[in-house]
């Protein structure tokens, strides 16, 4: 009837009002748990505020279930369950949500929580990219790029890698972006002294002191950092900006000229206002700071608080460039490639876009890469052009979780700092290949089974040396040696060796082709072959010179024995079968001896060049002059962070 049809139609548009009301609730709750999480350095309030997160998740807030999907794969401030996060992903994808389309391929394509399967994964990576997914895009141009589940195609790793270097490059203000800080695991363990270009917090306290106590040079330098991010400190407007101000108020022109790009751009924390930059840009640029000529040059090419005026701003970057400031070479090219207020010149766009490079300037790499992808200026080159677009596209905002999952590392979380390197090594990043076989070389990760760990690390292993990395060719090398993660081959190994040698100029490669080529593993053996392979390790590097000394000792020894072998003294040479003397590692005994002894020589002769107090002699004697004194070693201070130069990441 009429009147049940519109009761009907009155509890469904109830339904519809109550569901709408539910959404827009979620929304707020999502919305402001969000920016709590922006807004907190705490990991204690982000974690009760990612439980807020799972409870708007659970009232089918897309957005806010993508969110907790990620943080239970990464570990990320909930406990990390790969299964749960795989389950939230099927969900979200069904519903079209290109984040979890991406996040499947990467399950599948790295064997998380379920087979691996480079089908699946090639599947769903396209359904990301169809659907926008930036990363999606970037996964599946290196696959183009090497060959990686797919046929290698230029081309196609181009028009991926392209797109989101267009994206990448928009994003990109005259302040360049959050530096990034890429860290080697094996260098840092390696070489506990080292600290990976990332400043310890107690020295970071200490520029703060000096900034504190009127240190102009702390003071711009801290503000650099946290303009920027970058080296362990995270992007700070607001610090960045209190620190160009103390330094400014003290004169300083590269202070002055930081607060004019900082207007210039604009912030959340700093409203843009074209006036105020002028006026810094001018006080800086009447002291002669090429920033500050930069930024006069930049007001002039867009009319930003000044009338557009093409010659001026040609006079100001080219100020600024012979000063050898980035962004004035950018400019130049800039105005070359367009033919703005010049007269149209490749050649020298080309050279300044090359010099602004060469400082690390995204822009200068996505020009670049443009000029090659379509021949503008130059041949073209595709692989060129792919090598220079996932150079920008290794910029992007994603490169933030290279630290995240450093972070986990020194926090001793393997399982969630590894799935992070998996899908960063997905995305392209060499140093997140090379960290993912670290981790599995070490055996601490608990997520794969014990027979898949060398495997999947020779396979990581064999993507970082694919894209040029020395270390990574060797531990190819030695996994074939030693049969790690597949069978024992001496010939491939030596193929590797080989490869490093030649390319890298690797004393350790040399070294190790030394040594097989004493023992005649995968090579025909040659003892004169093995001698010039360790010359060429000692030269090429002063840290191989003791352990080719002990090899040549213990080779002089072997050649020695040929020798008289050579000389018909069979019967003598038969005696001294060291082999079944002292058993088959007789060499490393030998070289275990012979290290002793140069051991006890360099310690004696040490304590030759220590200062020992002479004694007065007892009865007259001629005068003896008293052994020198050690100099004490000068105290190095710290690395003061640099004010004359920014990091354009």
């Amino acid at each position: 009837s009429p009147i049940e049809i519109k009761l009907s139609s009155l509890s469904v548009s109830e339904e519809q009002a109550e569901q709408r009301h539910v959404a827009e609730e979620a929304e707020k709750e999502y919305q402001t748990a969000l920016r709590m999480i922006n807004g907190t350095n705490r990991k204690s309030q982000k974690k009760e505020l990612y439980e807020k997160l799972l409870k708007v998740a659970w009232k089918g807030h897309h957005k806010a279930m993508e969110k907790v999907a990620y943080a239970m794969l990464f570990g990320d401030y909930m406990t990390q369950n790969i299964p749960k996060a795989k389950e939230l992903f099927e969900k979200l994808s069904l519903e079209g949500s290109p984040k979890a389309q991406m996040a499947l391929g990467f399950l599948y394509a790295a064997g998380l929580g379920v087979n691996s399967s480079q089908a699946k994964a090639l599947v769903y990576y396209t359904f990301g990219a169809l659907g926008g997914n930036l990363v999606a895009h970037m996964i599946l141009g290196y696959r183009y790029w090497g060959g990686v589940g797919v046929p290698q195609s230029c081309e196609s790793a181009l028009t991926h890698y392209r797109l989101v270097a267009n994206h990448v490059a928009s994003d990109v203000s005259l302040t360049g972006g959050s530096a990034v800080q890429r860290v080697r695991l094996l260098d840092e363990v390696e070489n506990p002294g080292s600290t990976s270009g990332m400043l310890e917090e107690d020295l970071i306290q200490y520029y703060q002191f000096l900034a504190e106590k009127g240190d102009v040079q702390a003071q711009v330098g801290l503000g650099q950092l946290h303009l920027h991010g970058g080296r362990g400190v995270e992007q700070n407007h607001q610090r960045a900006y209190d620190y160009f101000n103390q330094a400014a108020n003290a004169g300083n022109t590269h202070a002055m000229a930081f607060l004019g790009k900082m207007y210039s751009d604009g912030s959340e924390y700093l409203s843009q206002n074209n006036e105020t930059a002028l006026q810094y840009f001018k006080k800086a640029s009447d002291l002669g700071n090429p920033v500050g000529q930069s930024g006069l040059g930049m007001a002039y090419l867009y009319g930003r608080g000044v009338p557009v005026n093409y010659e001026l701003a040609l006079k100001y970057f080219q100020k600024a460039a012979e000063q050898g400031w980035v962004d004035g070479q950018l400019q130049l090219g800039t105005m070359y490639y367009n033919g703005i207020g010049v007269k149209r010149d490749y050649k020298q766009a080309l050279k300044f876009f090359n010099l602004a490079s060469q400082a690390g300037h995204i822009l200068a790499f996505y020009n670049l890469a443009q000029m090659h992808a379509t021949g503008t200026g130059v041949m073209r080159s595709c692989h060129t052009a792919v090598e220079l677009f996932k150079n920008v596209c290794e910029r992007g905002r994603w490169s933030e979780r290279l630290m995240a999952a450093y972070r986990s590392f020194k926090d001793g979380d393997m399982d969630g700092s590894l799935v992070q390197y998996l899908l960063l090594a997905e995305q392209g990043y060499e140093v997140a290949q090379s960290n993912v076989a670290f981790i599995l070389d070490q055996t601490e990760a608990r997520i794969f089974s014990e027979n898949e760990t060398y495997p999947r690390a020779l396979l990581h292993w064999t993507r970082a040396a694919a894209q040029g990395y020395t270390v990574a060719r060797i531990k190819l090398g030695d996994y074939h040696f030693y049969g790690y993660g597949t069978d024992v081959d001496y010939e491939t190994a030596v193929i590797h060796y080989r490869l490093a040698s030649e390319q890298q100029h690797s004393a350790q490669a040399m070294f190790n082709l030394g040594y097989m080529h004493e023992k005649g593993l995968g090579i025909k053996q040659d003892i004169h072959l093995a001698k010039r392979f360790y010359d060429m390790a000692a030269e090429a590097s002063p840290d191989a010179q003791v352990p080719v000394f002990l090899a040549l000792c213990k080779l002089g020894l072997v050649y020695t024995l040929q020798h008289m072998h050579d000389l018909n003294m069979t019967e003598l040479v038969s005696q001294v079968d060291l082999d079944q003397l002292l058993g088959p590692e007789w060499d490393l005994y030998l070289m275990t001896v012979i290290a002793l002894l140069l051991g006890t020589v360099i310690a004696y002769r040490q304590r030759q060049h220590q200062a020992v107090p002479p004694r007065p002699p007892p009865l007259p004697a001629p005068a003896r002059p008293p052994q020198e004194q050690p100099q004490p070693e000068d105290q190095v201070q710290p690395e003061v962070p640099p004010q004359a130069e920014e990091e354009q990441q």
